[in-house]
């Protein structure tokens, strides 16, 4: 199954994605591209792209609905570490849903969300 964030990619272009400045310097194991920030404030970086009035972050790769993906996935902020897709630890996610509705999108629902074989009903 595809995981829906990627066929979604509408908390990348809807929200800005701010975070503290050690994320992104290498010496104090940062991990994101600093080339891919600009400063917000004295404490905090913001991804490029998302402090716009209709934000795309520039790591988002593809077509937000339809095949998209964070071209930074294991150097993202913490904040999009932080992102709970609906549905898929079984609780909702407000902002998952503020942001595909933002694009046009349906909310996740529990059906997005396969049974994993093996797993007793108790446990789906």
């Amino acid at each position: 199954m595809l995981h829906p964030c990627l066929r979604c990619g509408a908390c990348c272009a809807f929200f800005r994605v701010a975070f503290h400045w050690s994320e992104a310097d290498a010496s104090l194991g940062g991990v994101v591209p600093p080339e891919l920030t600009e400063t917000l404030d004295p404490h905090r970086l913001v991804m490029r792209g998302t402090q716009a009035s209709r934000p795309r972050c520039v790591a988002l790769q593809g077509t937000v609905g339809e095949a998209a993906h964070c071209g930074i996935y294991e150097g993202r902020p913490s904040v999009c570490r932080e992102v709970e897709p609906s549905w898929e630890f079984g609780r909702p996610s407000a902002q998952c849903d503020k942001a595909r509705i933002g694009h046009g999108l349906p909310p996740l629902t529990p059906a997005d969300w396969p049974v994993v074989a093996g797993a007793d009903a108790a446990d789906a």
